[in-house]
Formats: structure tokens, C-alpha cells, sequence
């Protein structure tokens, strides 16, 4: 990443999805200096297998553990939008929503999930999909065109350019992080989402595991890895 980005915004679907998927680097933009800011666009208010568990007693759990993880990271700010878990749709309410915060904290560069079923992905979550459109759709070109959604002008939230975009989980990454020096922040981070996890330990040996793998092509012990998409001025 250039140091001429002193701003990041992660956009992601659910509480625990960004430290699962750019922990690590967070962790080392934080000890670089850089501003890091996190919107939740869901609630996570469906992830529990506990059958005594309500969606309202959830969602205050699940925010609770996202500040402690984010905080864990050093990321200072974290805006919940609260829309449902498990029922994010691209609507003119989300983009505008998302747009809302791009421009309000202007980031150089956002990162986010991708937006594509790819063979490795299968399974991603349908939140995390839509999270990912939904975004690119905001960077480019809403949060840009001061006549795409001129109520947030009138609000005092100017457009803004994004010079670029990280995607979480993609195919042939392009971006190789080296996150030797955080990992341990980032499973520290991690061990926060308790409502998510019946086993931390496997938690933690797959995340070893896993980074591990992205790491080695570069020879770091363990690397996040991104797909990178320049905007366009």
C-alpha cells in the first residue's frame, strides 16, 4: 500500500468479518499510523445455534464484541448501520447509507468482501456478496457525483474519490500483506467474537493455518492477502 494512503474504511457485512478477513493488516496500518475506521452494515443478529438466544439479545452481544475486537486492533471508531443479519439487499437505502459514510470520513482506500461466488467461495454468506457490490457501487461512482443522492450535500457530506479498493477473500490475490508481526493481535481480536465460536482453539489453528498459506509464496510467515481495484480520477 503507498503511504500516501493515511485513510482506510472497511465495509463489511457482519461483526467479526473484518478480523477474520484483514485483522492482520489493520492491525499493522494502526501501528503505521493510519486512520482506520469500520461500518458494520448488519446486525449479526442470526448467527447463534444457542436456541435460548434472541435476535435482540444477539445483536447488543455482537456489538459488544465488536468494539472489543476492534479496539483490540486500535481501531478507534466503528459505525453499526444495524440492518438485519442474513437479509442485506443492494436498495437505494443501503447505498446511500454507505455512501453517507465514505463520504463523511473520506478514506483513501476502502477495503471490503468480495462480491463474487467464486469456486473457493462457495460458500460465502449472500451478506457478504451484496456487501461487496453494494460498496463498489458507493466508491464508484455515488460517493463521487455530487448529484447522486444531493440530500447528503445538503448535510454537509461533499462527494469524495476513493483512489482504491482492497477485496477480503479473492481470487488470485494481487496484494500480499505481511501480517508476521500481527497475527497474534489479530487472534486476540478474534477470541472477542465468543457468541461465534464453540472451539477457539480450532479457530486459532485454522487461522494459523490458513495465513500461513497466503504467506509462504512471499516468505512471510503469514500474510492477508487482497485483490486491488484502482478508481478511476
Amino acid at each position: 500500500m503507498a503511504h500516501s494512503i493515511t485513510r482506510v474504511l472497511v465495509v463489511v457485512a457482519h461483526p467479526d468479518d473484518a478480523e477474520f478477513g484483514c485483522g492482520g493488516t489493520v492491525a499493522k496500518w494502526v501501528k503505521e499510523g493510519r486512520e482506520v475506521v469500520y461500518v458494520i452494515l448488519t446486525n449479526g443478529d442470526k448467527g447463534s445455534a444457542e436456541r435460548s438466544m434472541t435476535s435482540e439479545r444477539l445483536a447488543r452481544v455482537r456489538a459488544e464484541e465488536q468494539l472489543s475486537a476492534a479496539r483490540t486492533l486500535g481501531v478507534e471508531r466503528v459505525e453499526f448501520l444495524g440492518y438485519p443479519d442474513g437479509e442485506l439487499e443492494d436498495t437505494h437505502e443501503v447505498r446511500r447509507a454507505v455512501t453517507a459514510q465514505i463520504r463523511r470520513y473520506r478514506p483513501d482506500l476502502v477495503v471490503t468482501q468480495n462480491p463474487h461466488r467464486t469456486a473457493s467461495l462457495y460458500a460465502s454468506h449472500r451478506d457478504h456478496r451484496v456487501a461487496g457490490g453494494v460498496v463498489l457501487d458507493c466508491v464508484y461512482p455515488l460517493a463521487r457525483d455530487h448529484l447522486s443522492f444531493p440530500e447528503l450535500v445538503a448535510q454537509g457530506l461533499e462527494p469524495h474519490k476513493v483512489r482504491e479498493v482492497y477485496l477480503m477473500w479473492g481470487e488470485q490475490a494481487d496484494v500480499v500483506v505481511d501480517i508476521s508481526d500481527t497475527l497474534e493481535l489479530k487472534l486476540k481480536a478474534l477470541a472477542y467474537h465468543t457468541s461465534q465460536m464453540n472451539d477457539f482453539a480450532l479457530v486459532e489453528a485454522r487461522v494459523r493455518e490458513r495465513a500461513g498459506q497466503l504467506g509462504k509464496p512471499k516468505g512471510y510467515a503469514y500474510a492477508e492477502t487482497f485483490n486491488r481495484i484502482l478508481i478511476p480520477r
